[in-house]
This record gives structure tokens, C-alpha cells and sequence, in this order.
């Protein structure tokens, strides 16, 4: 466990926490470390919301399928990211999201009802615990009104452009990589993969993007008329 601490440290819910009240804690909560290979589950829709997840190493990706089988990616979360967590915490009795390994993953899990229940031991950290927590859950619904910006706008062009420039603007610069493959970037804006590259190849043409792979340039007005 303690050759994950500095991944550990990275993670909003261990906040202000040291290392050595790290390796209390996680033993006090009893948290499991699981590996998952590529494309297998973390959890799968309708399973138990019991957890919270960490991610350790790789990449999970929170993926909602509808009645139809279509798929809407709703994040994709690297190593010190939490998930699960809200729908934990909310007491619903089944998940209505997947988490998918979208790389070979480790993961440590934690039983959220021992998260939020303060222990026998009175163990000072908890109450910090409990604060990064719903401080994660709040930082989360503004990345989600962010997703809602997006999806709100009427053609496949706009939400790209909305979503571009959101990232460009949070990574302050004009140049930046994206945490998606074009799959997975399509699914996050609920387009057709097709559709949505043939509106890269406009954006381009047009000089208001460069891009390659998951690099992404959104060039000024100046660059576009030079």
C-alpha cells in the first residue's frame, strides 16, 4: 500500500492528510487495492453503490448506457482521481453508471459507509475525511454544469468548440492535449464519431483549430486572418 502514498497524496479526499495518518486510515477504513485489466469493469450499472474508488494507476472511465444500448461517456478519471463517490454517498442501492478500465488499472476501494462513520477509535482524521469528501462532490457538479454547457449547444460544431475552449480555458493556454480519444470524446458530447471528425476536418480548414491525436490548438482570430 505504501508504494501507492504519493498517488495517495495527489487524491482531493486525502487532503491534508500525512503519510503516516494515511497508512492509519486505510486501515482503520479498510481499503483493497483491485487490478483490472483494459476494458474489464471496476463496476458495472445496477451493482451495489457501496465504494468509493480511487484511481492508482491507469485510467477508469465512467461510462452511462441508455435504454438503446448508446453509450455517453461522463468522465474519464486518472491516477489520484476519485469516483463513485456521489452516488455512495447518496444511498442509492444500485449504480447507474459503469466504471470501465480504459487502461490496466489499480484502484483502491473504500467501504463509504466507513468513510462517512466516524470509528470506535475516534480517529482524528475522519472529520477531515468527511470535508474533502463533499468538497470533491461540490468540485464534481461544476464539472458536470461545465458537461451541460456543452450539450446544451444545438449542433455537433458548437458543443466541440464550447468543449475546446472550456479546456483551453481551465489549462490556461491555447494549446492542450484532452483527457479522450475521439470515441471517447464523441461519447462525452453524445455525437456521431463521424459527424464530430467531420467537423474537426471544417474547424480546421477553416483555421480556428489545429489538432493531432489528442492535441488540440485553438488558434486566435489573428492566426485564423494570417
Amino acid at each position: 500500500m505504501e508504494e501507492y502514498f504519493d498517488i495517495l497524496s495527489q487524491c482531493p479526499l486525502f487532503s491534508g492528510i500525512s503519510r503516516q495518518e494515511m497508512g492509519l486510515m486505510l486501515n482503520c477504513l479498510g481499503g483493497k487495492i483491485t487490478c483490472i485489466a483494459k476494458g474489464k469493469p471496476v463496476f458495472l450499472e445496477g451493482d451495489p453503490a457501496e465504494f468509493v474508488g480511487v484511481v492508482l494507476s491507469g485510467k477508469v472511465q465512467i461510462v452511462r448506457t441508455d435504454y438503446y444500448g448508446n453509450r455517453s461517456v461522463l468522465t474519464v478519471v486518472s491516477p489520484g482521481g476519485l469516483f463513485a463517490e456521489a452516488f455512495a454517498c447518496a444511498g442509492v442501492e444500485a449504480l447507474p453508471v459503469s466504471a470501465m478500465a480504459l487502461q490496466n488499472c489499480a484502484v483502491l476501494l473504500l467501504d463509504c459507509k466507513r468513510v462517512l462513520t466516524g470509528c470506535s477509535n475516534a480517529c482524528p482524521f475522519h472529520s477531515r475525511l468527511v470535508r474533502n469528501l463533499l468538497q470533491g462532490i461540490a468540485q464534481k457538479n461544476l464539472m458536470l454544469t461545465s458537461k451541460i454547457r456543452c450539450m446544451s449547444q444545438k449542433t455537433t460544431q458548437e458543443k466541440l468548440m464550447e468543449f475546446l475552449m472550456e479546456q483551453a480555458k481551465q489549462q490556461a493556454k491555447a494549446e492542450f492535449v484532452i483527457p479522450y480519444d475521439r470515441q471517447a470524446l464523441a461519447d462525452y458530447l453524445g455525437v456521431e464519431r463521424s459527424a464530430m471528425s467531420a467537423e474537426i476536418s471544417k474547424l480546421k480548414k477553416a483555421g480556428r483549430i489545429d489538432c493531432s491525436g489528442s492535441r488540440f490548438r485553438v488558434l486566435t482570430p489573428d492566426k485564423e486572418s494570417s
